[in-house]
């Protein structure tokens, strides 16, 4: 599929660009993680946003395929030690909760959750989109519940729609405020859920059904790390 080819709409409705971004560390490298207590998400948050304040940014940027030190705080990812998920399948956008979320391309809703619990989800919205003859979906976690609920499935929506809000902690899966978004090519038989944190040793499965975000969002931040 030629990417290059695509036009999409900016999802958080500006393009993500050196001037308004700011890419975040969040694997072991960075040391000044180890002085912050992950489990408490309010110093989280603080850890967070003030790195975008000294920068000067609006969003914060965390890495697909970015191999985290961060999941150690929920217990949703500290399964067995061959199991244990640490590398991140999507791209984080760091931000402001209430921030607007915006389709990026037409498609309908295949489903949508709360998945709740310290460190999941919480509410989420999968899109279906038809691409060049293949089906994409798109993921977007972290949100308001309130998102939720005019939502039905099947759904259409079109490109540049208002889709949705980044959420607020304990309600959003109880993260500092943020954008997880997800790109697969197979759900897999999941509804409203996919995992966005792989294994090790589960990597190349997902590396092939879970492509780069940011063929989407076009984020010039992400091709200077």
């Amino acid at each position: 599929m030629n990417w290059n080819t695509l036009n999409f709409a900016p999802v958080m409705g500006e393009k993500l660009t050196l001037e308004n971004a700011l890419s975040l560390d969040f694997t072991a490298a960075n040391k000044a993680l180890d002085a912050v207590n992950l489990s408490d998400t309010e110093e989280f948050e603080r850890f967070v946003f003030a790195q975008l304040k000294n920068a000067g940014k609006k969003y914060g940027i965390g890495g697909y395929l970015e191999r985290r030190a961060i999941y150690r705080r929920s217990e949703v990812f500290a399964t067995a030690s061959a199991d244990f998920r640490n590398i991140h399948l999507g791209i984080d956008i760091w931000t402001n909760a209430g921030a607007p979320i915006f389709a990026p391309l037409a498609g309908k809703v295949h489903s949508f959750q709360d998945n709740a619990g310290f460190g999941n989800y919480g509410p989420t919205i999968i899109l279906e989109h038809e691409l060049e003859e293949k089906t994409l979906f798109s993921l977007y976690g972290h949100l308001f519940r309130k998102d939720l609920e005019k939502l039905q499935v099947g759904q259409e929506i079109q490109a540049g729609d208002l889709l949705c809000h980044v959420g607020p902690f304990p309600e959003n899966g109880d993260w500092p405020p943020h954008l997880h978004f997800q790109l697969m090519w197979d759900l897999g038989g999941n509804w409203g859920d996919y995992p966005g944190v792989a294994a090790e040793k589960d990597l190349e499965f997902f590396k092939e059904n879970c492509p780069d975000p940011n063929l989407i969002l076009g984020c010039d931040i992400i091709k200077h790390i």
